[in-house]
């Protein structure tokens, strides 16, 4: 097993299994109410009547597009808020079953050096030491897949130019065991992605 993961461990075992919040939480009321017409509790009614528990979340999805006009973002968020709230998934399960974990981080540096922070194995291991990562696909600039820890679970990094030299790092480590492994590697990633805009700003300072 990567150190990586033995590191959150105590973070783990403090937060307990489905540790995070639920999206009803991350997106107010009021505000899904402004962007769709509806609050939580009205869509949550909607698709009750619909039969929403019994069928599968692209459905579930795609009925909301389709015959509520929802735009696409809203609709994923109002699936997983549905799913979680009724009990069909749990608070970092995706909708196959498995786990997965996210962090995200703004730093002051261009979006190609981010990149090259996780490309370059000497660099890298500056801000992720003793990783077993491997690298699967990256766009300089904006994203790259990794293999973690043995091919075991993967990492996916998205890139967001927010500026010249302002990038947004939004990471998902996903086919997790675990609501466990969820919530250690919630606070490793974190820890680690602030490692990285330290050493990013510094250079560039």
């Amino acid at each position: 097993m990567s150190t990586a993961k033995s590191a959150g461990s105590d973070a783990a075992k403090s937060t307990g299994p489905g540790a995070g919040k639920k999206i009803t939480e991350k997106l107010s009321a009021a505000v899904l109410s402004e962007a769709t017409g509806k609050d939580w509790v009205g869509w949550f009614a909607v698709l009750d009547k619909w039969g929403a528990g019994r069928r599968g979340h692209t459905e579930i999805a795609r009925h909301l597009r389709e015959e509520h006009g929802v735009n696409g973002w809203h609709a994923q968020s109002i699936t997983v808020g549905y799913e979680q709230e009724r009990g069909l998934r749990e608070v970092g399960q995706s909708c196959d079953g498995t786990w997965e974990a996210s962090a995200s981080k703004t730093v002051n540096a261009p979006a190609v050096r981010v990149t090259e922070a996780f490309t370059d194995e000497k660099v890298r291991r500056q801000w992720l030491p003793d990783s077993d990562l491997a690298l699967r696909t990256h766009r300089p600039g904006k994203s790259l897949t990794a293999d973690w820890d043995g091919a075991t679970s993967r990492i996916s990094v998205f890139l967001t130019v927010k500026g010249p030299e302002k990038t947004q790092i939004t990471l998902g480590h996903h086919r997790l065991d675990d609501a466990d492994a969820v919530a250690a590697y919630k606070e490793f990633w974190r820890a680690r992605l602030t490692e990285l805009k330290g050493l990013l700003e510094q250079a560039d300072g």
